[in-house]
């Protein structure tokens, strides 16, 4: 089909009289025909373990990236896109602290929150690899030639619910070991009658850090992939060359 395509196009530029905008919109046509014929060629030279296991090393290599980046101090608390805030419910009270002078008292409870997730991340890393174990063939090849993180997405959507029950102990552990809740109540005592503004029945602080905690290693992680994707440099072994050069990146 292609070899005829061409050859037709060698005929009408020696007898057509369409326009020079024409012929532009026919060659832009035919290299992206050439392109994705070259990309579909490329995949079926693959095999089906191949693909599978070329993305679960992709997610794997991200994963475990993520983890040394958070998992050490100053690793949420240092980091702008995933430091954890103050809780909206909390905003008020932290407004009313730094008014009065009390912002080392609203500081102290962030830090801690942000220390409690630090240390809880490093113990995440078997949830995650038992995560992958269910990828399909169908799956991979949606990710493949899904978008930037395409691959985090899946993982996202088939395992939060599972890591959130999974993590949220190791959270609670951690809020206790860096001193999280005391951090609250101390910072609730100073906040007087600002405490008033508070909802404590919808506030649970160790769900709140758990949260935040898995989109910060989703943000990490969706990184990784987009640099796999983008940076042949970043596919750092045969297996993701073979699998992510497959799609012409």
């Amino acid at each position: 089909m292609l070899l005829f395509r061409c050859f037709l196009l060698l005929a009408l530029i020696s007898f057509s009289q369409l326009s020079q905008a024409g012929w532009r919109d026919y060659l832009n046509d035919l290299k992206e025909s050439v392109k994705e014929e070259t990309v579909n060629n490329s995949h079926s030279s693959l095999s089906e373990d191949v693909i599978v296991d070329g993305l679960k090393q992709a997610l794997n290599q991200g994963v475990d990236k993520a983890i040394k980046q958070l998992g050490k101090e100053n690793g949420f608390l240092g980091d702008a896109a995933v430091k954890i805030p103050m809780p909206e419910t909390l905003k008020k009270v932290e407004k009313g602290l730094r008014k009065l002078g009390q912002q080392k008292t609203a500081d102290r409870f962030v830090n801690t929150m942000n220390r409690a997730a630090e240390q809880a991340v490093p113990k995440t890393t078997d949830i995650f690899i038992s995560a992958l174990k269910n990828m399909s063939l169908t799956d991979a090849i949606n990710i493949l030639n899904g978008k930037d993180d395409a691959a985090t997405q899946y993982f996202r959507r088939t395992s939060a619910a599972h890591l959130h029950d999974a993590i949220h102990p190791v959270v609670k552990q951690a809020t206790n070991a860096v001193g999280v809740t005391e951090s609250y109540k101390k910072m609730i005592k100073k906040a007087g009658f600002m405490a008033k503004y508070i909802d404590k029945d919808s506030l649970d602080i160790d769900r709140y850090v758990t949260d935040k905690a898995i989109d910060g290693l989703f943000i990490k992680i969706a990184d990784e992939e987009k640099r796999i994707r983008q940076q042949p440099l970043a596919r750092t072994t045969d297996l993701l060359k073979d699998v992510f050069g497959s799609i012409g990146n």
